[in-house]
């Protein structure tokens, strides 16, 4: 038996080895790499095929036949190859349909050429059996296409080992030994067809196709032991286990390997396919957290905040190694999981044990409010209802002025309760808040009436100056509150005879409203902690009229809630200006309460 059958039969086993190769691609095939990688492996599938029947033709039309079939591989393996090699050295920016149309004109002029050879002769000028060697091979003639066709193919080998040589100077040891790999594999088909075409061996048979069993050795070397290419599914079972988790795979130098759709919806940057051989530190780079993480070694599991392409969100992060059968570490794998709801509870918690430590704190002090100020009026009430019955008893005079007195402490006692009450409503469960839209001189007209007994007791002259249909965005209630204590203020704080007046302005999207009256005024000392002080100590009126020192802690704690500020011009003996602002309606959009705190006054 001749040899050449021997050489058919490696052939054959070259094509399979190929053929694999070409199906480890499509299992990944996820990636343009894997693509080209196993169309390039077909392509050499081909040629190897072709000449494995070539060699153990018998005749010049099989031979020309199986040709062709060789040919179909030939060009397009080259342009396949420097594809391959850009993709792997990272210039894939170079992929452009223009320069990817320059570099088929060779290969197609070459696979054109050789089909219709017989017609132009440019590609062989003479094709003949030669018969030396004990079987039938073919003698060519190479012709000018021929020659550009290998020009072609050497050109882009040597710029294409120049690249990979350039990424091996600069890649880390590991990297490098997968790029040796790499370049050992690609000199197998040029390699031997540098040493057929110098006739250096004397060789009858074309040593060419054989470089496939070559590069077929290396390659399946460097896709088992290293991962080359990345074609291996080293850790896909474990990759997409749960494809509710955000997963991104590294190899040991922090390259991005592999990565899931759930980490593409998480993480700006993985939204291209490019970042697949890109490092860590260049596609992550918006994420520092994550860097930190990768750049460590794996541990427990750490909680930290991401910004993500749509919303804030919550994560729990953890890096574990990943390794292969033999339990060697081939690479790290990333795991984002979605704990946003379970932080969010967290906070709440937090946020309503805050609140309940502020609200006992509250109540500590108010108990110690109604101690003092409810315990005074109450012991004077006694003491006056003792005296009246003393009085009473003993004479038949007239007890006005007692009653008079009685009636004031009464009253006051009633103002104290109710605030008290309204305070304590108002905090039960916590604030409830309901903004509406509303007329701001209706609210300020139904509060001059409700008042109107006190200020005409004190001839007292309520003036308001703001227009109909000027529109606020507030809670009714809490608004009521402001203006009533406001005006209660000015009344209690203004002689007999006095102007009461009230304005509103329209100032950078809210309505300030201001409260101006005749009294008093305000002394320095007071004004420094007159809305600083958390319980402030009531002050007696013109007319004697007694307080709880709870109106202006009110007013300060609803227009904070309100979105709005308060504050205070004063002149003593001169008389005050209290001012407030308060939004206007927003335009088709509502808030919460955690948004108008945010917007509030500090």
């Amino acid at each position: 038996m001749n040899y050449n059958v021997y050489l058919s039969v490696l052939l054959i086993a070259s094509t399979c080895c190929t053929l694999v190769m070409s199906y480890l691609s499509w299992k990944r095939r996820e990636f343009p790499i894997a693509i080209t990688y196993g169309l390039g492996m077909v392509a050499g599938a081909f040629y190897t095929f072709g000449y494995a029947f070539e060699i153990v033709s018998t005749n010049l039309e099989e031979i020309r036949f199986w040709l062709r079939i060789e040919y179909i591989g030939v060009p397009s393996g080259t342009f396949l190859w420097i594809i391959m090699v850009l993709q792997y050295t990272g210039h894939q920016s170079v992929l452009r349909k223009r320069n990817i149309a320059l570099l088929l004109i060779v290969p197609v002029t070459t696979f054109v050429a050789h089909y219709t050879n017989e017609w132009h002769h440019l590609f062989y000028t003479n094709m003949t059996i030669n018969n030396s060697a004990g079987f039938p091979l073919v003698s060519l003639v190479k012709g000018p296409l021929y020659l550009l066709h290998v020009t072609y193919a050497y050109t882009t080998f040597i710029v294409g080992m120049g690249l990979m040589f350039q990424m091996y100077r600069k890649a880390t040891p590991r990297m490098k030994k997968q790029i040796a790999l790499m370049m050992i594999g690609s000199c197998g088909p040029y390699g031997f067809t540098v040493v057929y075409l110098s006739n250096v061996l004397h060789m009858p048979i074309d040593l060419s196709p054989f470089g496939f069993v070559f590069s077929g050795v290396f390659y399946m070397w460097g896709i088992y032991q290293f991962n080359m290419l990345r074609l291996a599914p080293l850790a896909l079972e474990k990759v997409f286990e749960s494809m509710q988790d955000a997963v991104v795979v590294f190899d040991l130098d922090n390259a991005i390997t592999s990565f899931n759709q759930s980490a593409v919806r998480v993480i700006d940057g993985l939204n291209n396919i490019s970042a697949v051989g890109q490092p860590a530190a260049h596609v992550l780079a918006l994420y520092p957290k994550l860097i930190s993480k990768i750049q460590s070694e794996p541990s427990t599991e750490n909680k930290a905040q991401l910004q993500s392409q749509n919303d804030d969100k919550f994560y729990n992060i953890s890096m574990t190694f990943i390794s292969n059968s033999s339990q060697k570490i081939v690479g790290k794998m990333l795991l984002l999981s979605d704990v946003t709801e379970t932080v969010l509870n967290e906070e709440r918690l937090l946020d309503n044990a805050r609140q309940l430590s502020e609200l006992n704190t509250f109540k500590d002090k108010m108990f110690n409010v109604v101690a003092h100020d409810i315990r005074d009026p109450l012991a004077v009430l006694v003491n006056l209802m003792e005296l009246m019955e003393e009085e009473i008893q003993s004479s038949n005079e007239n007890h006005d002025e007692i009653m008079h007195e009685m009636s004031q402490q009464i009253h006051n006692t009633f103002t104290l309760v109710e605030s008290l009450l309204d305070w304590f409503r108002n905090q039960r469960g916590g604030m409830v808040f309901n903004p509406l839209v509303l007329d701001l001189s209706q609210a300020v007209q139904s509060n001059v009436r409700f008042l109107k007994v006190r200020s005409e007791g004190k001839q007292i002259q309520i003036k308001s100056d703001i227009p109909n249909s000027l529109f606020v965005y507030a809670d009714k209630e809490m608004l009521d509150l402001i203006i009533r204590n406001l005006l209660s203020n000015a009344i209690k704080f203004t002689d007999f005879g006095g102007r009461i007046q009230l304005k509103a302005e329209r100032v950078e999207g809210k309505m300030v409203v201001s409260v101006s009256d005749t009294g008093e005024g305000i002394t320095s000392d007071h004004a420094n902690t007159l809305l600083k002080e958390e319980y402030p100590v009531s002050s007696t009126g013109t007319a004697g009229e007694r307080g709880v020192g709870l109106g202006l802690t009110l007013c300060r704690e609803f227009v904070r809630l309100n979105g709005g500020e308060i504050w205070f011009d004063s002149t003593p003996s001169q008389g005050s200006t209290f001012y407030f602002s308060i939004p206007t309606p927003p335009k088709g959009s509502s808030y919460s309460i955690e948004q108008l705190e945010r917007k509030g006054n500090p």
